[in-house]
């Protein structure tokens, strides 16, 4: 049986990041009915680091015991001082990130704010190509076409329904939004972030450190700012521990290693489907829906997403990028 190639491995691992991020919105909203936005990201990404422990030292004693020069090798002392650098760096990019992400999720007065965040967050898959313009990229015709489209669907979302302050009324736009739009913007950052440093960097030493990092500014920031209580924690017990292993230490590292073989523009539509699964997690497991018009909003913000990411074709038959 031929084997998959190292770009379907992965396309697929970025796919299944996005299906665990997408979940954790649903996760990160119960987590709010139980702790601080600060308390729940220092405590999930210090779980991240802890969970890529074992990896990192499973890895190291691989490349000790390899054999030949063909096999994995330890990482240099230059290479590891890089990684811990950049991830210095990252990680303030994700504290930000997650932080305005939690706030806009906790602060929404909307029954289906989880599948809201997961459409509105999708954005940053816009941010991406338009903010590549800074660092010398083209943006075409259809990016700045999908973004008017993904612009149209956030509306849809956020300006309200039937049942709110009535259809098309700006005053029904919930500040939480806004933190959700400036939230897709960092995600951006991060995802051209991650493309500079993603091929000279050891993957999971670099996700290690971003989360610790980001762990130790949100934990600062929740001893200042938020009551901390053990009973809070216990009972937000099994969404922290699914957002530290599985969205953080398992969803981030295949983000990295995926992105060492794909481009942040392609990378960045796969990763779009976070918010179909975010849809879908919080209609199965909370049993809540969001009205017809924000479902149609979601499809526009898809839809500019796609449209966002064409690829024009040279005579030879090649996408040109």
């Amino acid at each position: 049986m031929k084997s998959l190639s190292p770009k379907v491995l992965a396309t697929v691992g970025i796919v299944a990041a996005s299906a665990l991020w997408g979940a954790s919105f649903v996760t990160q909203k119960i987590a709010g009915y139980h702790m601080g936005s600060f308390t729940y990201n220092g405590i999930r990404f210090l779980l991240g680091a802890l969970s890529l422990c074992p990896v990192i030292l499973a890895l190291e004693r691989k490349a000790l015991s390899a054999d030949s020069p063909t096999e994995q090798t330890k990482p240099s002392p230059a290479i590891i001082r890089r990684t811990w650098l950049a991830g210095l760096g990252g990680g303030v990019i994700i504290f930000i990130a997650a932080n305005l992400q939690q706030f806009g999720i906790v602060l929404s007065r909307s029954p289906s704010s989880a599948s809201e965040a997961g459409f509105i967050t999708g954005l940053y898959t816009i941010f991406v190509p338009v903010f590549g313009l800074a660092l010398g990229r083209k943006a075409g015709l259809p990016v700045w076409l999908g973004a008017a489209l993904a612009f149209a669907g956030l509306a849809m979302i956020s300006i309200g329904s039937a049942g709110d302050a009535g259809p098309g009324v700006l005053a029904s736009v919930q500040p939480s939004d806004l933190l959700l739009v400036l939230c897709a913007m960092v995600w951006a950052v991060h995802i051209l972030y991650i493309d500079k440093f993603a091929q000279s960097v050891s993957p999971v030493r670099f996700t290690a450190a971003k989360f610790t990092v980001s762990g130790i500014l949100s934990v600062i920031c929740a001893l200042v700012f938020e009551d901390v209580s053990v009973r809070g924690l216990m009972d937000g017990a099994m969404p922290l521990l699914y957002g530290g292993i599985a969205a953080s230490g398992i969803a981030y590292t295949l983000q990295v290693l995926g992105q060492r073989r794909v481009a942040p523009s392609r990378a960045a539509i796969i990763f779009s489907l976070e918010s179909l699964f975010a849809a879908v997690s919080e209609a199965v497991f909370l049993g809540v829906a969001m009205t017809a018009q924000k479902y149609a909003g979601g499809a526009v913000i898809l839809s500019g997403i796609l449209l966002s990411q064409h690829k024009k074709r040279d005579k030879g038959g090649g996408s040109v990028l």
